[in-house]
């Protein structure tokens, strides 16, 4: 019943303009949905006007609009000319940046679309949140849409939620069978997977290599148990450099930058580490290091981020603090 309760409160408030915003460096499971959706909203109902957007849009994103007509911008919407705002990939409005404190005093319906982790901050100003931890990715959900109205959909909205499921599921390495299933029917639409899979090989520039490899002379090793944590920090590239050090060995990596005053840090861990400690990064140690931080954080079992107040080096303190208390018999 998920679409059929958007589609509910648009008619309450006879909703003419609806704004869908994504995550900042919005990535393509945040871009390739918020087109997905925006297309089947306007399916349904013809006379809404639409108007995506977000605070920054990630490199292979911006790669992306020249494969997909997909039209978002990144100036700041007219927040007050919308009758609805729908956040896409967007488990709290921190991640919206300096949007994100616009929002919530606006007195307009909110509606939340995504697979992260719930946030109790979100579900309080949620006029609708739809949240499944189980899918692989916000397309996957979008897609669910389309099924639950037994639509089909078109050639280019199969593209892109092909796109967005191929890049949270790393080229589906993550994928569970549902998600296989949904790339079948997908691909029987008339997606090019092979085609669409090289979309998302974006070569690495000269400045994110040398970020990872300032990231590992930086870095600072703790063994917790049977683990390996991997910490560091650098100005730029977090999430690359977290998910280098977990390919080079580490079970768990912590990598915070600071950046316009704020402190943000990237947390990837590897499956291995999820199954047999049950540590979720989005529950376990992202929400309470953002709350420490005086910020917010969410994300998935093994991938999370945080954005919040201070220093780096106190980011990464109170992340080892975090860890050292919920990983048993740690050898501290």
């Amino acid at each position: 019943m998920a679409i059929r309760e958007i589609l509910a409160l648009t008619d309450k408030v006879e909703a003419k303009r609806v704004l869908i915003l994504c995550h900042h460096n919005a990535d393509p499971d945040a871009v390739c949905s918020a087109y997905a959706f925006e297309r089947l909203l306007k399916r349904l109902r013809p006379g809404i006007r639409t108007d995506v957007r977000a605070p920054s849009i990630s490199k292979l994103s911006k790669a992306l609009l020249d494969s997909l007509p997909i039209k978002i911008s990144v100036d700041q919407p007219p927040f007050e000319k919308a009758d609805i705002i729908v956040m896409m990939d967007t488990n709290t409005v921190q991640q919206l940046e300096s949007w994100g404190s616009l929002i919530t005093g606006l007195g307009v319906p909110l509606i939340f679309i995504d697979h992260h982790a719930s946030h109790p901050e979100t579900v309080k100003i949620a006029d609708v949140y739809i949240s499944d931890e189980d899918a692989s990715s916000t397309c996957e959900i979008v897609y669910g849409f389309y099924k639950e109205l037994g639509l089909k959909p078109t050639a280019e909205e199969a593209k892109a939620l092909f796109l967005g499921i191929s890049f949270d599921t790393k080229h589906f390495i993550l994928a569970t069978s549902k998600t296989f299933r949904i790339a079948a029917d997908l691909i029987e639409e008339g997606v090019d997977a092979q085609e669409a899979l090289s979309l998302l090989a974006l070569p690495m520039d000269a400045s994110e290599r040398i970020a990872r490899l300032k990231a590992c002379q930086r870095l600072k090793i703790l063994r917790l148990g049977e683990w390996i944590i991997a910490l560091t920090h650098i100005g730029a590239y977090q999430a690359s450099a977290a998910r280098a050090l977990i390919d080079m060995g580490a079970h768990l990596t912590v990598v915070a930058g600071e950046k316009d005053g704020e402190v943000q840090v990237s947390l990837r861990s590897s499956r291995e580490f999820y199954e047999k400690t049950g540590i979720h990064l989005g529950r376990d140690l992202a929400k309470p290091l953002g709350e420490q931080l005086r910020g917010m954080g969410g994300g998935h079992s093994t991938s999370a981020g945080v954005n919040g107040f201070g220093t780096v080096e106190e980011a990464l303190e109170k992340a080892e603090r975090i860890l050292k208390k919920n990983i048993p018999a740690s050898k501290q």
